[in-house]
């Protein structure tokens, strides 16, 4: 059996952001996988742009990634209660993709975040701007990483025997709904 393609879409764009970090632990915990990282350097959405110029080709790159995925996951940073205009955008152009790439696909959201609540608040607006779009949105287990930026060691692996086993349940869960 091939091994499934995992595509992981981080909300910030620091390459060295937790955001990223906690993506890596959960490919590393997901197990074998062809694994995608989705690139969200793109114009802001901007409709007079897509009427001139069409839609740019990182976002059919993008919605490309998305629609070949066997499954994702998308962590998201919280920036003023709220997920990254980054993810936002990105959400918004691929919107605008003929098809629809997101329907039924399994998504694991995930948060990293400096403040005390992980960015629970920004994981849990994420999860409404992904619900038009059809996805498999799991429930949980829930990811909230916070203090973040204390959470990882110097290999980039989580230190928290509780976090990695909680993102390795989830990973569990992923891996198994691509074959529902």
């Amino acid at each position: 059996m091939t091994q499934p393609n995992l595509l992981l879409i981080s909300g910030a764009l620091r390459k060295a952001s937790t955001n990223r970090l906690l993506l890596a632990e959960a490919a590393r915990l997901f197990g074998p996988a062809e694994v995608v990282e989705g690139d969200l350097q793109m114009p802001l959405y901007d409709g007079d742009l897509e009427e001139s110029a069409g839609i740019p080709d990182v976002v059919k790159t993008l919605a490309a990634q998305i629609a070949a995925a066997d499954a994702i996951v998308i962590s998201t940073p919280e920036y003023n209660k709220a997920p990254s205009g980054v993810l936002k955008n990105a959400l918004d152009w691929v919107s605008r993709v003929e098809g629809a790439p997101w329907a039924d696909k399994p998504v694991a959201v995930l948060s990293a975040a400096a403040g005390r609540a992980g960015g629970e608040v920004a994981q849990s607006i994420l999860r409404g701007y992904l619900q038009p779009f059809g996805p498999r949105v799991l429930a949980g287990p829930a990811i909230h990483l916070a203090a973040s930026y204390q959470e990882f060691d110097d290999a980039g692996q989580l230190k928290s025997e509780r976090y990695s086993e909680t993102l390795g349940q989830l990973m569990d869960k992923l891996r198994t709904e691509i074959d529902r």
